[in-house]
């Protein structure tokens, strides 16, 4: 009866720690003080200057080569963006904002005739995603959950962001 309730303490200590695990993690390494991105590669590096901290295989949006230009294109766009904004609540686990419609891509988009699109992210991959292909977001770039509590604990808002085709 002693080993039975032994066990029986083990396996519900080990459920109350793992309810206990959270999404949200500390890092208390050195600034991340750019992001570089480069499609064709798909890698994103979070940079210190000029020493690169950490490396991530990327997903991108589903129609990949060239920059976004409308709204449903499914490309990411190309450029100099920044972090613009968290949500800790995002369908895709965690999520950083990319400034994505910057003032000329809003003016090429208006000269075009089309809405330019928005809501560009680094994000996780949500379950019915995760085993899918490498480019299905609608234009973001995707990285595993587990790398997204990395990236968010990581980088603050601010954080300039260059895109590569």
């Amino acid at each position: 009866m002693a080993g039975f309730l032994r066990v029986a303490l083990m396996v519900a200590l080990a459920f109350g720690l793992s309810a206990c695990a959270s999404k949200f993690r500390t890092y208390d390494g050195p600034e991340v003080t750019r992001i570089l991105v480069y499609k064709g590669e798909r890698r994103m590096y979070l940079l210190h200057h000029d020493r690169i901290l950490e490396g991530y295989d990327i997903g991108l949006g589903f129609n990949p080569v060239g920059h976004k230009q409308y709204r449903g294109d499914g490309r990411t766009p190309e450029g100099d963006y920044f972090i613009d904004r968290r949500n800790p609540d995002s369908q895709f686990h965690l999520s950083l904002g990319i400034s994505y419609p910057e003032p000329h891509d809003q003016m090429a988009a208006s000269e075009a005739g089309v809405d330019p699109g928005g809501d560009i992210f680094i994000h996780g991959r949500p379950w019915e995603y995760r085993e899918g292909g490498r480019d299905w977001t609608a234009g973001c770039i995707a990285v595993t959950n587990r790398e997204m509590e990395e990236v968010y604990a990581m980088v603050r808002n601010g954080t300039p962001i260059t895109i590569y085709p």
